[in-house]
């Protein structure tokens, strides 16, 4: 098996038991992490967010739809969804895609999110209330 299918096979194991037990050992020790909202460099730094995710988000689920390489770059799509820890729990979601570049030790280098919505759209989801379901009117009192 090549290392680019080992990692993909990888990947697609993280990808359905995300967030626990990643294989953090893929990533280069100084991978450069990009999103729409993060910026950050180091092995310990991309774990530290995804254990704080894990930790702070409840029903955080990451369905991996489609997953390919293509010469050292590994591309994926996918829809993250969680619920946001506040009173009224709005369930948020994003799609998006994942560049993975992979350098010449077999590791991850670099990987850089892009999400199908803006930073604006995915805030907005925060404000979505859960409908009241109307009770029957009980009349004149």
């Amino acid at each position: 098996m090549s290392r680019m299918n080992e990692l993909i096979a990888i990947l697609k194991q993280d990808y359905a038991r995300f967030p626990h037990q990643q294989t953090f050992a893929i990533y280069d020790p100084q991978v450069i992490f990009r999103d729409p909202m993060s910026r950050l460099r180091g092995r310990s730094q991309f774990e530290g967010m995804i254990r704080w995710m894990g930790q702070w988000f409840q029903e955080l689920r990451l369905q991996l739809h489609e997953i390919y390489s293509q010469g050292a770059v590994i591309h994926t799509r996918w829809t993250m969804s969680w619920v946001a820890p506040l009173p009224w729990k709005p369930r948020l979601q994003v799609t998006g895609r994942s560049q993975l570049w992979v350098n010449e030790q077999g590791l991850i280098a670099a990987q850089t999110d892009y999400w199908d919505c803006s930073r604006w759209q995915l805030f907005l989801q925060l404000w979505r209330f859960p409908r009241q379901t109307p009770t029957a009117d009980p009349g004149p009192r």
